[in-house]
């Protein structure tokens, strides 16, 4: 496999001086393209902003981040917001849907971002998404008619929709119940293996980290394992 993204001596400080909060202190990771990788690490270990940064949606006080032969350190906002639409998927916790779509619209929303209207080939890919969901029945319904786990479900076609190289998952099923968790997580290791996307999930479950090839620790800001 190829390396899809590297960081070395990741730093990230809040403050200044006395009051400064150091989070990550000198993080060093490799992730490669094929993945399917569990973040596990206590509350206030850094797992978050590690993920934020690797979604490049804050950058680092210092280090090295670099991901498809791009340095994604020196790179300016325009550059960072074009890269993250077309090769970064992410899923949350709380779906963050937007209540007054249909499943299908939320999930065609970065495609439409991107592009400036909505597409013929976009609606097919979000369509084709959501049945692969399993959720053929409620391409048309409101988000607001769906239940947690479908709502999760098409979650994660959103973020497929731009056929990511990178899906970051922060504590996708935290909210779900135990049938609902694994079926997502079905879905994810599903398409892991058959597209060959990257997925790194930050979890405090271990029957979810269980479900993937590779863990990796965080304490302190560092990776210790």
């Amino acid at each position: 496999m190829s390396t899809l993204l590297d960081v070395r001596d990741l730093v990230k400080t809040f403050g200044e001086g006395e009051t400064a909060t150091h989070v990550l202190r000198g993080l060093s990771l490799t992730l490669d393209t094929g993945e399917l990788a569990a973040l596990l690490g206590p509350s206030g270990s850094g797992k978050s902003t590690l993920l934020t940064i690797l979604g490049t949606l804050m950058k680092p006080t210092s280090g090295r981040y670099r991901m498809l032969g791009q340095d994604l350190v020196a790179a300016d906002d325009a550059a960072l917001t074009e890269f993250r639409n077309r090769h970064i998927g992410f899923v949350f916790q709380f779906h963050n849907l937007l209540p007054d779509f249909t499943a299908l619209e939320n999930v065609i929303f970065p495609t439409a971002v991107r592009e400036g209207r909505e597409t013929s080939a976009a609606r097919r890919r979000g369509r084709e998404l959501l049945v692969r969901m399993g959720l053929e029945d409620r391409v048309d319904f409101a988000t607001t008619k769906l239940s947690g786990g479908q709502k999760q479900r098409v979650a994660v076609a959103r973020a497929l929709m731009n056929t990511p190289q990178l899906v970051l998952a922060d504590e996708p099923t935290g909210n779900l119940d135990r049938a609902s968790a694994r079926q997502v997580m079905e879905l994810i290791s599903e398409i892991n293996r058959d597209e060959v996307t990257t997925f790194l999930i930050s979890t405090h479950d271990e029957k979810i980290a269980a479900c993937c090839r590779r863990q990796i620790a965080v304490a302190d800001g560092l990776v210790t394992g």
